[in-house]
């Protein structure tokens, strides 16, 4: 088996500021996804179409990888895959200039954690293999940002990386990959904008550990982006 455990590796030799708290607010989420799913977000659009709900995993630890078009994708994933579907909280890495304000301290009581989207630091990828070491399921847009058009943008290798982590220190994890597109029916959604999420069958991480790292982490990226591209542009 290869060995990947080069995020714990490093933490030996280099010291990071912790990442602000954040967690799953009970007393929030289960006003504010209801909120979100059965008045905000069909009073907002015009139409919702989610296709594939069967493939969310019910219980392995999942990384979901949606591409990422608006910040309304950080509503519209939770209603496609989240606790009304499967019973699962979500977690979510974002952007830090996103988690600002108000914002982000609704963020952070809805278990999401920021990410300096330029310059990934260590705190937020060991965050992330935390929680899916803890079989949970975590949201990260491969992208890396907000992207406008209707392509798949060169993903970044860290949910990769992070799953390979995972199931190399949790062997038999059990641990997938979970892609999403979402395709908005104008670049910059308003109100009346149509909308669908379709969500992709699960990639199972096991399969690229018998590969040297760089190798396993490009390999199980490229599929994750031939898998993007097929729901998202029909390649």
């Amino acid at each position: 088996m290869a060995n990947t455990n080069l995020l714990s590796e490093t933490l030996l030799h280099k010291k990071e500021e912790p990442l602000p708290e954040s967690g799953i607010n009970h007393w929030l989420t289960p006003i504010a996804y209801p909120l979100g799913c059965y008045i905000i977000l069909p009073a907002y659009f015009k139409k919702i179409v989610i296709t594939g709900q069967e493939n969310v995993p019910s219980n392995d630890p999942v990384i979901v990888a949606p591409t990422h078009r608006s910040r309304w994708d950080a509503l519209l994933v939770p209603s496609a895959v989240g606790k009304l579907v499967s019973g699962r909280e979500v977690r979510f890495m974002v952007s830090a200039n996103e988690m600002q304000g108000a914002q982000g301290w609704i963020i952070r009581r809805m278990g999401g954690f920021p990410v300096n989207t330029r310059h990934p630091g260590l705190s937020s990828l060991l965050k992330s293999v935390e929680l899916l070491s803890m079989g949970e399921m975590v949201v990260i847009f491969p992208e890396g940002g907000i992207f406008r058009d209707k392509v798949v943008h060169p993903l970044k290798p860290g949910v990769a990386r992070i799953a390979l982590e995972v199931e190399t220190h949790n062997p038999n994890s059990g641990i997938k990959i979970l892609p999403v597109s979402i395709h908005y029916s104008q670049p910059i959604p308003d109100w009346g904008t149509e909308v669908r999420v379709d969500i992709g069958t699960p990639i199972d991480v096991a399969k690229y550990l018998n590969e040297p790292i760089k190798i396993a982490t490009d390999t199980l990226t490229d599929e994750l982006t031939h898998r993007l591209k097929i729901l998202h542009e029909g390649a």
